[in-house]
């Protein structure tokens, strides 16, 4: 008896997907065809121990999103990954995927969220005394 099994998969993406970064680069929108499909691609460098570039393309009236940004901003750009089939006239199946930017913000870096400390806010010591306690758990 010979038994035939069938996988589906089934993927579904319930968190939203970000890249953050810096901007390594911008490129001009291109126009494609007569029916006026627009792309702009930029490249966003991940900050991480293996840093990523990593090419997101903004179509249509998302192409103006990155007017507002400059190379070198930190970034952070919600993103949607996209599949497609394509059959060359051999009839190969080939995929393709790309990452397909929808909104994008300037990402607050450390030094920007953490005010910096005046140290003459602090009061000073007025002795310290070296047989006192350790009372630290190491």
């Amino acid at each position: 008896m010979e038994s035939t099994f069938k996988l589906i998969i089934i993927i579904e993406f319930t968190k939203e997907m970000e890249v953050a970064g810096k901007i390594k680069k911008i490129d001009e929108t291109k126009e494609f065809g007569s029916n006026g499909f627009r792309k702009r691609e930029m490249v966003v460098t991940t900050d991480e121990q293996y840093p990523q570039m990593i090419m997101v393309e903004f179509i249509q009236d998302k192409c103006d999103l990155l007017n507002a940004f400059n190379v070198g901003d930190d970034v952070k750009v919600s993103i949607n990954l996209r599949g497609r089939e394509w059959v060359n006239p051999e009839g190969e199946a080939k995929y393709f995927n790309s990452i397909q930017g929808w909104r994008i913000e300037k990402s607050q870096t450390a030094a920007d969220t953490v005010p910096p400390v005046d140290a003459g806010s602090f009061e000073p010591v007025a002795s310290t005394n070296d047989n006192e306690p350790d009372d630290l758990p190491f």
